[in-house]
């Protein structure tokens, strides 16, 4: 019997990057897979110019109904003030409402309920946000976990935060992996490359990538200072691909400081259309985050056949290791070894032969992960929560 499945997508449609292209890979990727139940998108109310254009799918099991409200109004309404104004208001009735971005909303009758937390690092990493955002986030995220049925974490390593911090049951906790979309392929034509590197002001200067918003738990200020004597010893740029998140002040710092105005590249957001050039045209993604719930940059950069070199915090080992022969897809270092990313950066820059041995790694691990997958696995969740229900 078909079900109606109502579906949070204010990310999708409000984020360029993180969460935003999480759902809406996710939700493309439902549809796609699910031509029985029907989908009731809800979404507060969409910004005049979504960094996105076309977000949503358009099959016809899929109905998008945004709230009259902007999303800090919603947040007011259900998280501040909890007035138990039912998402049904906006969507219809419905048989299952998934939210994939921490909160859930008021739900009203007894359908099962689907929670996405895709990390903890607002409880272990304060400092690298707002305070406020910390304390709204501690308030109404653990608030939202203990009211889902059921609760999909992105990696063991957040199920097990979840279960440490909260005292989660396991049986409440389903870990869904992010997957890789099809489009992210090695790109070898010429003139795309040098169409991409125009339309972010690249030149032909090789360079190191990292890819994610600036913000201060990625930790490109270590990046910036360990990239300095590599800076010296090859003529590679770092570029940082990600729109501005908060405290970036210390960064710019950071770069004016180490002297690396020129060599140091911040071009913000970048269009998903242009992502797998760019990580075709680096030398290799270096991501030395300091937590993370899964790391999706890592598995695209690798299916474009470009090395990673990557943290070795909290989930990104599930990414880079190849458990079932045990053999790494990418360079693993601590995030606070300054020295270590300096060596594997130059070693990168050098040795042709390391680049080519990671790249035929990395392909190989990035394809064990396809949204087809997760979508079929995630269904598999629906189906389980409404039989029970």
């Amino acid at each position: 019997m078909a079900a109606r499945i109502g579906f949070d997508v204010t990310a999708a449609l409000a984020q360029g990057g993180g969460i935003g292209r999480y759902t809406r890979e996710l939700i493309h990727a439902l549809v796609a897979q699910d031509t029985q139940n029907t989908y009731r998108l809800f979404s507060a109310k969409p910004p005049a110019q979504p960094p996105v254009p076309d977000s949503l799918p358009t099959t016809p099991n899929v109905t998008h109904k945004p709230a009259p409200v902007a999303e800090h109004w919603l947040y007011r309404i259900w998280y501040r003030f909890r007035l138990p104004i039912p998402v049904q208001t906006v969507t219809g009735s419905i048989d299952l409402f998934h939210s994939p971005d921490f909160v859930l909303p008021p739900v009203s009758g007894n359908i099962p309920t689907l929670l996405t937390v895709h990390d903890l690092s607002f409880v272990f990493f304060p400092d690298t946000f707002p305070s406020r955002l910390v304390d709204y986030l501690n308030k109404v995220v653990p608030w939202s976990v203990n009211r889902a049925s059921h609760v999909l974490a992105d990696s063991v390593a957040t199920q097990n935060d979840l279960q440490n911090v909260w005292g989660i049951p396991e049986d409440k906790i389903t870990v869904l992996t992010s997957g890789v979309n099809e489009r992210f392929q090695p790109v070898t034509d010429q003139h795309s490359l040098n169409s991409m590197r125009d339309r972010y002001g690249l030149g032909e200067t090789p360079f190191f990538l990292s890819v994610g918003t600036v913000q201060p738990r990625k930790n490109y200020q270590m990046l910036v200072r360990a990239f300095r004597p590599v800076a010296d010893q090859v003529p590679h740029n770092l570029v940082i691909a990600g729109g501005r998140g908060w405290l970036v002040d210390p960064l710019l710092e950071e770069i004016e400081r180490q002297e690396l105005q020129e060599r140091v590249r911040l071009i913000g957001f970048v269009d998903d259309a242009d992502l797998p050039a760019l990580y075709s045209a680096a030398t290799a993604l270096v991501f030395p985050s300091l937590y993370e719930g899964f790391g999706l940059p890592l598995l695209e950069a690798m299916a474009c056949g470009t090395p990673v070199i990557s943290s070795d915090a909290s989930c990104l080992p599930e990414v880079v290791m190849d458990s079932a022969r045990n053999v790494p897809a990418g360079i693993l270092i601590d995030p606070a070894d300054e020295a270590g990313w300096t060596s594997a950066m130059i070693e990168m820059a050098k040795d042709e032969g390391l680049g080519t041995e990671l790249a035929v790694r990395g392909k190989e691990r990035a394809a064990q992960y396809r949204w087809e997958s997760t979508a079929r696995n995630l269904l598999t969740v629906y189906q389980r929560l409404l039989a029970e229900s």
